[in-house]
């Protein structure tokens, strides 16, 4: 045809389009959102303990992974035997409930908030916590944590001594942490991501109504 494409021609290219239209189908298409080879995927079990890195702009997320035991180890034999004694109490609820405790205890302390910290800490517990504000604010001092994302949060004791209940956590938590002098220099932490693991001992009477969970005692992992 005069001033036109030969017929084979466009026949050929319009394959071409469907073959390049399946392969995508196929293979997929790779995006400026595509995780770098060697990186893992959220959820998974994260790099070694104490690793640093430059800060990242993102907010605090969620837990990666949280974990009950299985109902026949002896940890998950004592969460039954809570759960006989509080028909209430759910693991997996409280998970999620000592996650909001975790990021509260966590922003309290940093801000000074006595108030908060006296509601979810023990007597014992709150005292040390006190303690350490007292000193940094006698100092002139002030904390900035930033709380940027808890990895996993796990079950690692339970315990009931007749009415008493205990529940260990194993949690993994990126955190930027810094103490910063009155004249404004960091007198300790960096501005940097530090994944730290604690455990955090929960502990309940069941008799009483409320249905509080209080911290009693921290420990790094």
């Amino acid at each position: 045809m005069t001033g036109g494409l030969p017929i084979d021609l466009i026949l050929f290219a319009m394959v071409a389009a469907f073959l390049v239209l399946r392969l995508r189908s196929v293979l997929g298409k790779r995006t400026g959102f595509e995780r770098p080879q060697g990186e893992p995927a959220p959820g998974l079990a994260p790099p070694p303990a104490g690793r640093e890195a430059e800060a990242p702009p993102a907010p605090a997320a969620g837990p990666g992974r949280t974990s009950v035991p299985d109902p026949r180890s002896p940890v998950g034999q004592a969460l039954m035997r809570i759960r006989g004694a509080d028909a209430s109490f759910d693991p997996n609820g409280f998970l999620g409930g000592a996650e909001g405790a975790f990021r509260m205890i966590v922003e309290a302390f940093a801000a000074g908030d006595r108030s908060t910290l006296r509601n979810l800490l023990s007597d014992e517990a709150y005292a040390g916590f006190e303690a350490a504000i007292a000193a940094r604010e006698q100092a002139g001092e002030t904390q900035r944590t930033e709380l940027r994302a808890i990895h996993e949060m796990t079950i690692e004791a339970a315990d009931l001594r007749g009415t008493v209940a205990d529940i260990t956590l194993r949690i993994v938590s990126d955190q930027v942490n810094l103490t910063i002098a009155g004249d404004g220099s960091i007198s300790a932490g960096a501005e940097a991501v530090t994944e730290i693991t604690d455990l955090w001992t929960f502990q309940r009477d069941l008799s009483v109504s409320d249905p509080t969970w209080k911290l009693v005692g921290t420990r790094p992992a």
